[in-house]
């Protein structure tokens, strides 16, 4: 929305929530996430023509346009539970556009969403007994975390879906007009509403099948003496595939991509394509080995026991230029190693404690009251030397760039010998650290030691 401000000086936007700690914060100067390029967007059209409140009703009754941006978790209970996404935040918002609006509106979905949701918001709006229009449109956002403000000032595309009746293709030009005003209009797509909607879970299935694809390759390298990078480059050059997601590493985190796929599964055993849905849910599946096979050489490297040995973590949000930890594969690694004794030190330059320790009782049930040494167990460190200072090794988990520029000789000397090295996202350049004298293990690059023929 803050992007839209900035390009659409003419439109006013006003952000709105129930929290109203939230929209404190978006009226601050430390605002409740991190993005790069974000604080001089809203720096810059806050007050002007971009707005923060929690006047929700009011909002409504006087917009034109309505994005519906909200919350769409995986359901923890019930059927579908553990695939099918919950819904229920989209039916509320549509449940009180009806109450208050007084007026005709074009609502968007901008939430990500199953297939034929629109439907369900469409038949609220519709019972509004007020003899109101309500236009449904889709229009997904297709950002990456920490490039999202370049990601959405020079989309590749824009896709807005609607009804293909004429009250329908009138609302998508309504809101083709507004992207129009930065956007070249060939990159601006159209589409009825449930390839809109659809396209969003595919287009997170088709990136996740990538890195779940080379994932699987690197465990191949590993066996055989093969380098992940060089089979990325050389498969990368192929313009049929591209280079882009065939970075192996521990794995995928974040908001999307497990939670798309899950959807996407649902979806396909709800229609019966039970072949379908196993297809996609083996990404998942594979994404799960990566995570559990990392933590595994981890410990069998270290002389099969880590118990009660002090472990560096570097890295805890899922990938690097945001604070964001859901489903980060360093909280799945932590869990591991707590499971085997381990007393692990996290360092992460943007990840707070508790958003840490929140993840992991959401995602992994590790909580104080299951888990009693927990605060015991996960330190958090103020730097990363002081995190390995006195460490048996130290784990590359995000890749931030920071990593890359430490003095590693200083840390291999506070480190307990052998200083063990484990790079989950070949960040760091391993013949240097070897050179110092650290035993280093990479995601998809052979163990020298394994191998006379390198």
């Amino acid at each position: 929305m803050a992007v839209i401000a900035k390009n659409c000086p003419k439109i006013r936007v006003t952000v709105v929530d129930i929290s109203q700690k939230q929209i404190d914060a978006w009226n601050s100067n430390d605002l409740p996430i991190y993005e790069p390029g974000l604080p001089e967007v809203v720096d810059e059209c806050r007050g002007k023509n971009l707005f923060f409140s929690t006047d929700v009703a009011k909002e409504i009754d006087e917009a034109d346009i309505i994005f519906i941006s909200v919350n769409t978790p995986t359901k923890t209970q019930g059927i579908g539970a553990g695939r099918a996404a919950n819904i229920k935040n989209c039916e509320l918002c549509a449940r009180k556009i009806a109450e208050v609006a007084t007026s005709n509106k074009i609502v968007v979905e901008k939430s990500t969403v199953p297939v034929r949701t629109a439907d369900a918001v469409r038949r609220v709006l519709k019972v509004n007994h007020k003899g109101l229009d309500f236009q449904v449109l889709s229009n997904p956002e297709f950002l990456a975390e920490g490039t999202a403000i370049d990601d959405l000032m020079d989309p590749s595309r824009v896709l807005i879906g609607g009804q293909q009746t004429p009250e329908g293709l009138k609302a998508i030009e309504t809101l083709v007009s507004v992207y129009a005003q930065w956007v070249p209009r060939e990159q601006i797509i159209t589409t009825n509403l449930w390839s809109s909607e659809l396209s969003k879970l595919v287009a997170n299935a088709f990136l996740a099948q990538r890195v779940s694809s080379i994932n699987s390759i690197s465990a191949l390298c590993e066996a055989t003496g093969a380098n992940v990078r060089e089979i990325s480059r050389a498969v990368g050059s192929d313009v049929r595939i591209g280079s882009r997601f065939l970075s192996s590493s521990v794995g995928f985190g974040g908001s999307c991509f497990q939670k798309d796929i899950l959807n996407l599964v649902y979806l396909c055993e709800t229609y019966g394509l039970h072949e379908c849905a196993e297809y996609w849910n083996q990404v998942i599946k594979l994404n799960d080995y990566q995570k559990k096979r990392f933590s595994e050489k981890m410990v069998s490297r270290m002389f099969n026991t880590v118990t009660g040995k002090k472990l560096a973590i570097l890295g805890f949000a899922f990938k690097k230029d945001t604070g964001d930890v859901r489903e980060t594969p360093s909280m799945f690694v932590v869990r591991d190693l707590m499971a085997e004794g381990a007393k692990i030190h996290v360092y992460d330059p943007q990840v707070k404690r508790e958003d840490m320790f929140s993840e992991m009782a959401y995602t992994c049930n590790v909580t104080k009251e299951n888990t009693p040494r927990l605060e015991e167990l996960v330190t958090t460190s103020p730097d990363a030397y002081t995190a390995c200072e006195g460490s048996h090794a130290f784990a590359v988990l995000t890749e931030w760039d920071e990593f890359k520029t430490y003095d590693f000789q200083r840390i291999y000397e506070s480190m307990a010998k052998p200083a063990f090295v484990f790079d989950g996202r070949n960040l760091l350049d391993h013949e240097k650290l070897r050179e110092i004298g650290f035993e280093v293990y990479a995601i998809g690059k052979p163990d020298p030691s394994d191998f006379d023929d390198l």
